[in-house]
């Protein structure tokens, strides 16, 4: 057996402070998944000012915008398949349904839907996969995308 000296607490304090500058610091970097400041403005989405939501088809992305600034993103997404794509375009949200099934594909779970184009929606699922011309979002990024998207919000798809 070992000894084990314990840790003191204010070691552990400034570990855990250390630990979160460093965490804040990460989000604050380009390319972060979280855009603080709105003047960074469209780096890298490809989508006009109107959109209120971009995808790019190419590099797998989706932002949040808000008058041409980002203010989420870019996240990954996995749009559809060859057989199913993805429409490009310029949509807008028609309706939301926060555990919305799929009556086309088994009775599947699409939770965290907001619909844009027809039956094509961005909601939670494996953004490994590609879908059937939805557009498959990680679990977070689906919540903020349902919570922060309204009915007439733009939608662009760029290809």
């Amino acid at each position: 057996m070992g000894f084990v000296l314990p840790i003191p607490s204010f070691t552990r304090t400034a570990k855990a402070v250390t630990t979160a500058v460093l965490a804040v610091a990460a989000l604050l970097l380009p390319g972060a998944t979280w855009v603080a400041d709105a003047s960074s403005s469209q780096a890298g989405a490809p989508c006009s000012a109107a959109a209120r939501a971009c995808v790019d088809l190419s590099s797998q992305q989706a932002w949040l915008m808000r008058d041409g600034a980002v203010v989420y993103g870019p996240v990954p997404v996995s749009t559809g398949k060859p057989s199913a794509p993805t429409a490009p375009g310029t949509f807008r949200v028609t309706w939301k349904d926060l555990h919305h099934r799929s009556t086309e594909f088994h009775n599947a779970p699409m939770p965290y839907s907001v619909f844009f184009n027809g039956g094509d929606a961005f909601h939670e699922d494996n953004v490994a996969v590609p879908s059937h011309g939805c557009v498959h979002l990680t679990h977070n990024a689906a919540r903020t995308f349902y919570t922060t998207l309204q009915g007439g919000d733009v939608v662009q798809v760029t290809p």
